[in-house]
């Protein structure tokens, strides 16, 4: 992973400060089963994962799994959970709801599941989290930013939590989306923008609160148009974009198709920036066609400037992984650990069983803990309650760090 690359993370190391510190190379579960003196005595238990692990955006799902795979490893290195080993469950859903419900159902139906991190997608999250709240199981995604998992259809007037065993570290697209616009309207001056979306739950909901905020700024949404996520040729959709004139094109998707789009719009003579939110973060975005003065916005600070994060980047290039963290490592590693700190409070005193994970749900409700990304701690809705967030630029082939802030909301 490049030490340049924007890479923004949201919390700091957690249990991890001292876990980190005991880190080393021992990464793969059973040698750390092999070489550890921890009481076991109690049996396993085990952490799940539904991620993309395959599919257009794996490069995101490996970065997760691995992080959440070297959080496991040091906690078992560690003695972290009182007479227990852990055992790291992943699940690939492919990016897919059917997929994600799936693995679900999968997982809820192990007793000794005790919690999952992720799902990536939001679409894949409105899937999982009915079926894991069935069952009382703590989920931890790192990477979902769709306001209605946290607060319900009604997010930005009335909000209303619907699952309670749902948490995220990642903040939602009613900060993101307007965090982009300010950025795009007031500080890169375009006032006439086209946007675009891909018809997912994430692509949808980040263009409308954008949308809402660049209005405000007074911004021209000149043209709306959607493309499919798995679009390769963008010409009908740049020419119906081309007689409103545009000076940005604002993209609510990933990066399969963001980066193509970017490169077909130059092409077409449109050389104008695109935007995107956190889903094209990724080098693979700039491989695909993303090009120099094309922004992003990420979630957190970029990991370079925190100290926080320095132990996992670390850890993780001596742990050896075959993938790069991707942009949601430190956060996956986070949401892990909260699962691990969480639970080892749980079964301090006890054993954990099927009764004990409404107990689990309380420990992550409550938790305050320093992660790889800053502060990790949950509101009410169970959306974190970290607010940082980081416009990037293409420059020299990377996204380059251009501004991280604190959002506020506007009045």
């Amino acid at each position: 992973m490049s030490r340049r690359r924007a890479v923004a993370v949201a919390g700091a190391v957690l249990v991890g400060a001292t876990l980190l510190a005991a880190c080393g190379t021992n990464r793969s579960e059973g040698d750390a089963a092999a070489g550890s003196s921890c009481d076991t005595s109690k049996g396993t238990l085990v952490i799940g994962m539904i991620a993309p692990m395959s599919g257009g955006v794996s490069a995101f799902g490996m970065g997760m799994r691995n992080s959440a795979d070297l959080a496991i490893d040091q906690a078992n290195e560690n003695c972290t959970v009182p007479g227990y080993r852990l055992v790291f469950q992943p699940e690939d859903d492919q990016s897919l709801p059917q997929i994600a419900a799936q693995a679900a159902t999968k997982l809820a139906s192990d007793p000794k599941v005790v919690a999952v991190v992720g799902t990536y997608n939001s679409s894949t999250a409105q899937s999982a989290a009915p079926i894991l709240a069935q069952r009382s199981i703590v989920q931890v995604s790192p990477a979902n930013t769709g306001p209605a998992l946290t607060r319900g259809e009604k997010a930005a007037t009335e909000p209303q939590r619907p699952f309670p065993t749902y948490f995220r570290v990642a903040a939602n697209d009613l900060v993101q989306g307007p965090f982009g616009a300010r950025h795009l309207v007031q500080k890169a001056g375009k006032k006439k923008i086209a946007v675009i979306d891909d018809g997912k739950t994430y692509g949808v909901g980040l263009v409308e609160n954008f949308v809402k905020e660049a209005e405000r700024l007074g911004a021209r949404i000149v043209a709306r148009e959607k493309v499919g996520e798995k679009d390769t040729d963008f010409s009908s959709t740049i020419a119906a974009i081309r007689s409103s004139r545009p000076d940005a094109v604002y993209y609510g998707g990933e990066y399969p198709a963001a980066g193509p789009l970017s490169r077909q719009l130059a092409e077409a003579g449109l050389d104008i920036p695109l935007m995107g939110g956190d889903g094209i973060a990724d080098p693979q975005y700039i491989e695909l066609g993303g090009r120099p003065g094309d922004f992003a916005t990420n979630i957190g600070a970029p990991v370079e400037s925190l100290a926080s994060a320095r132990a996992f980047v670390d850890a993780y290039a001596a742990a050896g992984y075959a993938e790069p963290s991707s942009a949601y490592g430190p956060m996956t590693f986070d949401a892990t650990n909260v699962i691990i700190g969480a639970l080892a409070g749980v079964v301090r005193n006890g054993e954990f069983d099927e009764s004990s994970r409404r107990r689990l749900v309380e420990a992550v409700q409550r938790l305050n803990l320093p992660g790889a990304s800053g502060t990790v701690a949950f509101d009410e809705f169970g959306d974190t309650t970290n607010k940082v967030l980081t416009v990037s630029t293409v420059k020299d082939g990377e996204f380059e760090p251009l501004e991280t802030g604190v959002f506020e909301p506007s009045n």
